[in-house]
């Protein structure tokens, strides 16, 4: 009687392996590709930002504030200057129901009055590395619960929170001419993820660190001596923070510049380009965060 061909076990168990490897290395091959995209595509979305804060310094001779200067006089309190730009992004019914809803309501985080906007997901206001911004939230910072939509972008505001060095702060009116270090050398934004519990990254209007704008939709270089009054960040150091990687876990990340990215993150200049800085660049990142000489002032 004839034998009909067949695998031995140790063939079988050998033929088993090499695929597992094959599979490994295509996986690797293909998370690489995908990491490498959402980089790409990253960049394009800050460049679009950069672009359209170029735009709003050519209509209104000057970039967007963080935030206004009194809640009592200014006409949209604690709006954002990414929420600011939704004009010049192609976000015009935005822009439309933002003015709406602060002539109903100037406060937008009242409890079942909030703003739709405060939970209006934009893809552009986010970096595809991070899930968390292609999705809107219900949180409830200081009791009061909300549904917010969250940015990986956040602006220069300077040094730390009291040195008005950068080029986006609260009540900023900075024009071009102020930025006598170039604009091709001054950064205007770059990413941070949003905090673990969401209480910080808001895209279209927050508080941030004593009504600054600071760790929702601002950061500085060197960030120190201030810390949010939640329990979850009273581990964390006073600084001074460094642009360095972290963990989306990591609460003390949200004081810094950093990203999903392998090795740095991407950054927009006041000229309307984006570069990729790694992490090496921490010793320069202070000088290409500050205008000029810059101000002074206190927020105690």
């Amino acid at each position: 009687m004839s034998r009909r061909p067949a695998f031995s076990l140790i063939e079988l168990l050998v033929t088993i392996a090499i695929t597992a490897i094959l599979f490994g290395l295509l996986m690797s091959a293909v998370q690489k590709v995908r990491a490498m995209a959402a980089r790409i595509q990253c960049a394009n979305n800050m460049r679009q930002l950069s672009l359209a804060a170029v735009m709003y310094h050519d209509a209104e001779n000057r970039l967007p504030p963080a935030t206004g200067p009194n809640l009592r006089t200014e006409p949209f309190p604690y709006l954002s200057w990414i929420a600011r730009l939704t004009l010049y992004v192609d976000q015009t019914p935005v822009w439309d129901r933002t003015t709406a809803n602060y002539i109903k309501n100037r406060n937008p985080f009242l409890p079942k009055k909030q703003h739709e906007n405060l939970g209006h997901v934009i893809p552009v206001f986010g970096c595809p590395a991070d899930d968390r911004t292609a999705t809107a939230w219900r949180v409830k910072p200081q009791g009061v619960e909300l549904t917010v939509a969250v940015t990986s972008y956040l602006a220069n505001s300077g040094t730390n929170l009291r040195t008005l060095d950068g080029v986006i702060y609260r009540n900023s009116r900075t024009n071009i001419l102020h930025i006598t270090d170039g604009t091709s050398n001054t950064i205007l934004l770059g990413e941070r993820p949003p905090s673990p519990d969401l209480f910080y990254g808001w895209w279209y209007a927050g508080v941030g660190l004593r009504g600054t704008g600071v760790l929702d939709f601002t950061i500085n270089s060197r960030e120190q001596g201030v810390r949010p009054p939640y329990a979850a960040y009273r581990k964390c150091s006073l600084g001074p923070y460094h642009f360095e990687a972290r963990q989306v876990k990591d609460y003390c990340g949200v004081f810094h510049y950093w990203s999903l990215h392998s090795g740095g993150a991407n950054f927009g200049f006041c000229d309307g380009s984006v570069r990729f800085l790694r992490y090496e660049a921490d010793a320069v990142l202070p000088a290409l965060m500050t205008r000029s000489g810059g101000e002074v002032a206190s927020f105690e």
